[in-house]
């Protein structure tokens, strides 16, 4: 049997590496939006979580319209990766420090 503590430790396992793989890997730009949506997906299961065991589906609408930011953030996020290696011939960010307009 689940325990509520179980989905929780889960979403905090989650949300421990994201974080992590923020601050371990500043290099690549889709490592970076990828542990933003991993960041993202433990909230979500929190929501869940606390949704299903409180008997409430508020914490589920909120998943959805989190998800559905979530892929707006991604769509975004990759079309100014395509810009910026298009002009940069690079996806490194220590590289993208010297931005003009």
């Amino acid at each position: 049997m689940l325990t509520l503590a179980h989905f929780l430790t889960l979403g905090a396992i989650l949300f421990s590496l994201s974080v992590a793989g923020i601050f371990i890997n500043r290099k690549n730009i889709i490592v970076l939006l990828m542990c933003i949506e991993l960041m993202l997906l433990g909230v979500n299961m929190n929501f869940v979580a606390f949704s299903r065991f409180l008997g409430n589906l508020d914490g589920q609408i909120f998943v959805f319209f989190i998800l559905t930011v979530a892929a707006a953030e991604a769509a975004i996020g990759l079309a100014i990766l395509v810009v910026v290696f298009r002009n940069r011939k690079t996806i490194n960010v220590a590289e993208l420090d010297k931005l003009k307009g």
